[in-house]
């Protein structure tokens, strides 16, 4: 009787929670399995705890008088509480110009992969979806771009327009492109041919809106999960790039920039390089953990 009993109850719960499932929506299913992820929800809490303080950073701090100003009377001391991190070689607090930094490798980092995203969907959806002389033509193209490390890229196009914010979002956006361009090619080529691709050209939708409607959204779950990971690689990339001197000209606070000008002192003054390094280190281990999570919280085989 009791396990008669059990087996009812147990029957009822699984009728309930199937209701509850079928009322839910993609979005909803979705993101419900990525808060049960606690390493994504780590990531992502960073992340939005990085994203507000970078923002709040140009009302917390006066960018002459905190950021840039040189004060050699207080030139590498040691963390301390008035400065936690403590101050590099022209006296400048580094805590402070991590804070306000992120706004440039957040900035650079995602604005670079979203230019990216735009422009690789387009190409990468013309050349699955049509195939033939386009997509000849745009995959030689992306396989010429891929055969060249992201960073040459990133140097040529600095060297020729200099170093500034724009030529580095600029070269990084090219990368991007490439790697997206890619994605979404394989994701067109297997979705082309389904019924409901079929359905929308007899309704009489011109190509342009199949495209736009039908194809793109059913290819968006790869690509989501490369945005954080391609966020990620660009903000190393960027940090790199100023670490070498031709991306983010000093006095700016790069976290690359503040590592290169404290390499010198790694011996004597290690707090130089070890509070912009570990910035570098746990904002791109964020986005990780969450382009993991999205991961498997977009994957069908990964659903019970």
């Amino acid at each position: 009787m009791t396990k008669t009993t059990a087996n009812a109850e147990q029957a009822v719960m699984t009728k309930e929670s199937l209701k509850q499932f079928k009322g839910r929506s993609m979005a909803q299913e979705t993101w419900r399995r990525l808060l049960k992820n606690k390493g994504a929800v780590i990531g992502m809490c960073f992340m939005i705890l990085l994203i507000i303080v970078a923002i709040l950073s140009q009302f917390i701090y006066n960018y002459e008088a905190d950021i840039i100003t040189m004060s050699a009377g207080s030139s590498a001391q040691a963390p301390t509480l008035q400065h936690i991190f403590g101050t590099d070689k022209y006296g400048r607090d580094i805590f402070a110009r991590i804070i306000y930094g992120a706004r440039y490798s957040l900035l650079i980092g995602a604005g670079s992969v979203f230019i990216g995203l735009a422009v690789g969907i387009l190409l990468g959806s013309l050349a699955g979806f049509y195939g033939g002389f386009i997509d000849n033509l745009v995959m030689r193209a992306n396989d010429i771009l891929y055969a060249i490390p992201n960073i040459m890229i990133a140097v040529v196009v600095v060297s020729i327009l200099g170093t500034s914010p724009a030529s580095l979002l600029l070269s990084l956006s090219i990368s991007a492109a490439s790697a997206f361009a890619r994605i979404t090619r394989a994701a067109v080529m297997t979705i082309r041919g389904q019924e409901y691709v079929e359905s929308a050209y007899a309704m009489g939708l011109p190509t342009w809106k199949v495209i736009l409607r039908h194809i793109i959204p059913n290819c968006l779950s790869p690509i989501i999960v490369q945005v954080t990971l391609a966020i990620g690689n660009n903000i190393i990339a960027a940090s790199s790039l100023s670490f070498l001197g031709v991306g983010i000209a000093p006095p700016m606070p790069e976290w690359g920039a503040m590592l290169s000008d404290g390499r010198q002192f790694i011996r004597s003054y290690p707090w130089m390089c070890i509070f912009p390094g570990l910035a570098i280190m746990v904002t791109v281990l964020a986005l990780n953990l969450m382009g993991d999570g999205l991961r498997d919280a977009l994957d069908p085989k990964m659903k019970k």
